[in-house]
């Protein structure tokens, strides 16, 4: 697919993901919304990215859905009536795949299956998607001029984006519910205190902060990495830890004969690990568990 809103680039084992609509302060639409859901699965298949950085061009992160579109803007088809049956039996059907189902849960369904560690760089405006599509994302940084907003109410719906989801195992229930209900625009220093970033950093830095966290990741096994991001999503979900132990035993097993020789001998070497395992290659059989 070539890109029209988003830019791909990757270097040094770091790709970054662009929302590259300036003018429209990256006004998200059902374009990009379908760039970057084959972004993300290209990312995860790509063995020359070992981690993501998501950031916006010009001064703003996402402005949300872009309202100035014709008809429903969201892209719903409202000829439908659809029902709990469907979205359990035909979602990925036609007409409930691209006239019912909420393109920026699309997006974060991709992210979350995604096999790389996805850093938010949120360097301006995130509001409605522009804050929902981050809750999938791994770590959030944000610049001092970001501006975060669960906004919804303010225009009569509800948190899309699998968002129910996501933000309430970030922030807790009633931080979640507070800035859903409120559709208040947050400052980075509430989003921080509330736990949603991990830190705010000055705009010249934040890309920088969000590399060197990448540069981290990237330098361990990729395997490893792509194990470890969806134990910790998906075994944290589980009722019982028994389905965790199961899952981290073959984890472990395969792991250990994988990267963890590297690492091992690299100890004991004293010198850095040099990793050749491949997330394209080298997946034990197992992966993905969940499917």
């Amino acid at each position: 697919m070539s890109y029209h809103t988003i830019l791909y680039e990757v270097s040094d084992c770091i790709l970054t993901i662009t929302l590259n609509r300036p003018e429209q302060l990256n006004a998200f639409t059902v374009e990009m919304a379908n760039e970057l859901v084959d972004a993300f699965n290209r990312a995860s298949a790509d063995d020359a990215v070992r981690a993501i950085v998501v950031t916006g061009a010009g001064r703003a992160f996402c402005a949300g859905m872009d309202l100035s579109v014709g008809g429903n803007v969201f892209g719903l088809d409202e000829s439908l009536e659809p029902n709990l049956e469907d979205m359990q039996q035909r979602l990925d059907e036609e007409p409930i795949f691209t006239g019912v189902r909420d393109t920026g849960g699309r997006l974060t369904l991709a992210i979350y299956d995604c096999a790389k560690p996805v850093i938010a760089a949120i360097n301006g405006a995130a509001v409605g998607i522009g804050a929902t599509m981050t809750c999938a994302m791994d770590i959030r940084l944000a610049s001092e001029h970001a501006r975060i907003g669960f906004v919804f109410a303010k225009i009569g719906i509800v948190p899309e984006a699998c968002s129910s989801w996501f933000l309430p195992r970030i922030v807790g229930i009633s931080q979640a519910l507070e800035w859903v209900y409120s559709a208040d625009i947050i400052k980075p220093e509430e989003a921080l205190q509330g736990r949603l970033v991990k830190g705010v950093y000055p705009a010249d830095q934040l890309l920088e902060e969000a590399y060197a966290i990448a540069r981290r990741i990237a330098s361990h096994s990729p395997v490893a990495t792509a194990l470890t991001r969806q134990m910790m999503y998906r075994n944290s979900a589980q009722p019982h830890p028994i389905e965790a132990h199961k899952v981290d035993s073959l984890a472990m097993f395969y792991s250990s004969m994988l990267g963890g020789k590297e690492g091992v001998q690299s100890f004991l070497d004293k010198r850095p690990a040099d990793y050749s395992d491949t997330v394209s290659r080298d997946m034990p059989a197992f992966y993905p568990w969940w499917e």
